[in-house]
C-alpha cells in the first residue's frame, strides 16, 4: 500500500488503531502524518482529542498512556508521534503490550523518518497486524525525473521531459525538496501551458543553458565549443555547481551509454525502458554512442573516477574545480 491509497482510505473514513511510517525518504511520511494531522479531526475537536509528541521529548509510557485515554469530543483520538525514530527503541515493551490490543478509537501515528524500522523486531509485526505499515523508499535517481512528471500530470499541469530532467539533475532524490519546487513553479506557471526549461531557469534558478544536463548533451554531439562555454560558467560559479554533482550527472549519464552499446534491441521504446530515460531522450543516446565507441566510454568513465579523487585531494591538492573539469571535458573529447 503506497500513501496516496492510504490517504484515500482515511478520506473515506477507514480509519487504523496504528500508523507505523517508515523509510529513507521522509516525504511520504509527512504527506500521510500531515494528512492525518489536519484532516480527521474537525478544528474545534483538535484542542481535546489530539495529541502530537516528539520522540526525543517522549516516551513509551506516555505515548501508551495517551492512546489508552478515550476521545471527549470526537469518535477517535489521534495520537501523533513524530521524529519516532529518536526513541528508544529498546524498551518499547509497554508499546508492544498496547499494540497486541490497540484501542479501536485512538488513531495512533509513529513517524520513523531517515532510516528503515527493524523488521526483525516483534513490534513491527504487532504493528502490522494491528494496522498498517508503510516502508517510505528512496527513489533511485532514474526515477526522480518520471516522478516528477507524473506529480505534475496528477496536480493538473505538463512539464517538458528537459525540464523534469534537469530538476532531477540539479535537485536529487529528496522528494520534500523537489515538491517545494514544483508548488513553487505551479504557482507562475499557467494550468494551460506545459513547464519549460525556462520556467526551471526563472523560478529555480537552475540556468537552461549552462547546466549538466546541457554538457552531456554537448558532449555527446561532440560539441567542442559549447561544452567548454558551459565548464567556462561551472567554473565562474562553483558554489551554485558543486563538482560532486556535476560528476555525478556525468558518471550516470555515460554509463547509461555503455549501457546502450551492449543492448540488443535500440528501438526507442526498449531504450526508454532500459535505460529508465524518457522516450525524448532516446536518439540523443543513440547520438552519443555513435560519438563514443564502448572501449572510449569505458575511458570515459575511468577518466570521471579519477576526476571525483582529484576533487577530493588525492594527487591533486589545491586544484581549482574549474580546471578539473576542463582537463576531464578535454580528455572526454580527445
Amino acid at each position: 500500500m503506497d500513501a496516496n491509497q492510504l490517504i484515500s482510505d482515511i478520506k473515506g473514513k477507514k480509519l487504523l488503531p496504528v500508523y507505523l511510517l517508515h523509510g529513507e525518504e521522509s516525504y511520504s511520511i509527512d504527506l500521510v502524518s500531515d494528512y492525518i494531522e489536519e484532516n480527521v479531526l474537525e478544528e474545534a475537536q483538535k484542542g481535546f482529542d489530539q495529541t502530537v509528541l516528539y520522540g526525543k521529548d517522549t516516551d513509551f509510557s506516555t505515548i501508551v498512556n495517551a492512546s489508552k485515554r478515550y476521545p471527549m469530543m470526537s469518535d477517535h483520538q489521534v495520537i501523533i508521534v513524530k521524529e519516532a525514530q529518536n526513541l528508544k527503541w529498546k524498551d518499547d515493551e509497554l508499546l508492544l503490550a498496547y499494540l497486541s490490543n490497540p484501542m479501536k478509537s485512538t488513531v495512533l501515528v509513529l513517524a520513523h523518518k531517515h532510516s528503515k524500522f527493524d523488521k526483525r523486531r516483534k513490534i513491527y509485526k504487532v504493528a502490522e497486524k494491528a494496522g498498517v505499515v508503510l516502508e517510505s523508499a528512496k527513489l533511485y535517481d532514474d526515477k526522480i525525473a518520471p516522478w516528477i512528471t507524473t506529480y505534475t500530470k496528477d496536480r493538473g499541469w505538463r512539464i517538458h521531459p528537459q525540464a523534469a530532467a534537469m530538476m532531477a539533475e540539479y535537485l536529487g532524490n529528496d522528494l520534500s525538496k523537489v515538491v517545494n519546487e514544483l508548488e513553487k513553479l505551479m504557482l507562475n506557471v499557467p494550468k494551460d501551458r506545459e513547464i519549460s526549461a525556462l520556467d526551471i531557469e526563472q523560478n529555480i534558478g537552475i540556468s537552461k543553458d549552462f547546466n549538466v544536463f546541457e554538457l552531456n548533451t554537448a558532449l555527446a554531439k561532440r560539441d567542442i565549443v559549447k561544452a567548454f562555454q558551459i565548464v567556462d560558467y561551472f567554473a565562474a560559479n562553483p558554489r551554485s555547481n558543486p563538482i560532486q554533482v556535476i560528476l555525478g550527472a556525468m558518471a550516470g549519464y555515460f554509463t547509461k551509454i555503455l549501457k546502450y552499446h551492449y543492448l540488443s534491441d535500440k528501438s526507442p521504446q526498449a531504450v526508454a525502458r532500459e535505460l529508465g530515460v524518457h522516450p525524448f531522450f532516446t536518439k540523443e543516446y543513440d547520438i552519443a554512442a555513435r560519438s563514443y565507441s564502448r572501449r572510449k566510454t569505458f575511458d570515459i568513465i575511468a577518466y570521471l573516477r579519477d576526476c571525483d579523487l582529484k576533487c577530493k585531494g588525492l594527487n591533486a591538492a589545491n586544484v581549482e574545480q574549474g580546471d578539473l573539469l576542463k582537463e576531464l571535458v578535454y580528455k572526454i573529447l580527445n
